[in-house]
């Protein structure tokens, strides 16, 4: 069975930190997610140790999982926000976020998300079109503020990742091309109310070597670069986020690795001009490297069903509690909460939701469970809560926090009452 520092089996039961999962089940129900606070926060000191000695800032991807608690613990710290929604905005700044901490990502940000972006006074925006350059200065504009800008750069660069978690190529929505990228600056350089803060890039997510990075990274350089020998100030140089974790045994991202080859880029770069400037702050942007693999999703078996053809394990999490496996095909290792002796058998791990898709794994080899058992699934602490919804009217599921042997709910489950709330107010008198 698979074990880990923070998801541990003692006396036969899987265990976070010192709190028995079978114990919150029973406490909080199923399907449950249960975050180690101590996985969180030791992920966010490895990634800033192994950065020592480049002038960076952590920008915690706040959609990997954007509960408060998690907000306010790696605030606390002494992580900056990537957002990019006005409702994550919201969210880092009711954790009292530094306003210039916080980089407004997106590639869609309306007209109300800017003003709340001017507003808090974000660091910057990082703006992916003509369109947004244009809909930015209006705001600024007509707020009388200066918006600080940073233009994302598309490099064309293929990561090696899945097709829709990858997003720096040349035929996805993100970014612009290096050249268009030089006049939207051009002409923020000469606005009254914009500011030229940075250039910046994102190729996509569960990245495992460091080699597009680094290429992607000599993009923005070269953009920095020529922008510099126009008078131009870059001040930060943004390479988003998207460190690969392992989720079936893969090597995660080497960041060790990863910032010397960023080191040995920017003083390459130093040396090819007479007089280099100061290095400019750098801004990294993990969310999944952090969170990941703090997290588990409890659920329990209800049925089992045997045919010549297929075995199913039914169990009350679905594909709204966890689309991953739906969505991207994820893999992610289910593991029984007690172990038992017994045989093993294979089968597919399924939801009670309404659709072929709603699986949580496929041909799955696991020991055999009985109804009422209560199984784990494991490295769930990204893009689980955060894409879940309500379909077929399910009710989302609560989020609990374990530091040591301490549990703290820290989103309740949602009651029928919360779900029908909005639409009971619209029925007529006579329903």
């Amino acid at each position: 069975m698979p074990t880990s520092e923070f998801f541990h089996y003692a006396g036969g039961e899987l265990s976070c930190e010192e709190v028995p999962l079978a114990g919150l089940a029973g406490r909080f129900g199923t399907p449950a997610y249960v975050y180690s606070q101590s996985a969180v926060l030791g992920n966010f000191q490895r990634v800033r140790a192994a950065l020592e000695g480049l002038p960076a800032l952590i920008c915690y991807s706040v959609k990997a999982n954007s509960n408060l608690r998690i907000l306010e613990l790696l605030r606390g710290a002494g992580a900056g926000f990537d957002v990019v929604s006005g409702g994550e905005l919201a969210r880092v700044l009711r954790v009292r976020a530094a306003p210039h901490t916080i980089v407004f990502s997106g590639v869609g940000k309306t007209k109300e998300e800017i003003d709340a972006g001017l507003a808090a006074g974000v660091l910057m925006f990082n703006l992916e079109s003509r369109g947004e350059l244009e809909s930015i200065e209006s705001r600024a504009r007509a707020l009388g503020s200066v918006a600080p800008i940073s233009v994302r750069v598309n490099p064309d660069i293929d990561a090696h990742t899945h097709p829709y978690i990858s997003t720096g190529q040349a035929f996805h929505k993100f970014g612009v091309p290096r050249a268009e990228a030089l006049d939207l600056c051009r002409h923020a350089a000469r606005s009254p109310y914009l500011k030229v803060q940075g250039v910046a890039c994102h190729i996509g997510s569960q990245i495992l070597e460091a080699g597009p990075f680094e290429r992607a990274f000599e993009a923005i350089l070269e953009v920095s670069q020529a922008l510099t020998a126009e008078g131009i100030n870059v001040r930060t140089l943004d390479l988003g986020g998207g460190y690969g974790i392992s989720y079936a045994g893969e090597q995660p991202l080497d960041v060790r690795g990863l910032a010397r080859a960023l080191t040995r880029s920017l003083t390459s770069a130093a040396r090819r001009v007479a007089a280099p400037p100061a290095f400019p702050q750098l801004i990294l942007e993990p969310g999944r490297a952090l969170v990941g693999d703090a997290g588990a999703l409890l659920t329990s078996v209800l049925y089992l069903k045997r045919s010549p053809s297929k075995n199913f394990v039914i169990v009350d999490a679905g594909m709204n509690d966890l689309i991953r496996p739906a969505l991207y095909d994820a893999y992610h290792e289910i593991v029984p909460v007690r172990q038992r002796a017994g045989g093993h058998w294979r089968a597919d791990i399924a939801g009670p939701v309404c659709e072929s898709t709603d699986f949580l794994a496929q041909d799955r080899d696991l020991p055999e469970v009985e109804p009422g058992d209560l199984l784990a699934v494991l490295t769930a602490g990204a893009y689980g809560f955060v894409l879940s919804s309500n379909y077929n009217s399910r009710l989302r599921p609560p989020e609990i926090l374990v530091h040591g042997a301490q549990a703290q709910l820290i989103r309740p489950r949602e009651t029928l009452d919360e779900l029908l709330a909005q639409e009971e107010s619209l029925l007529s008198d006579g329903s």
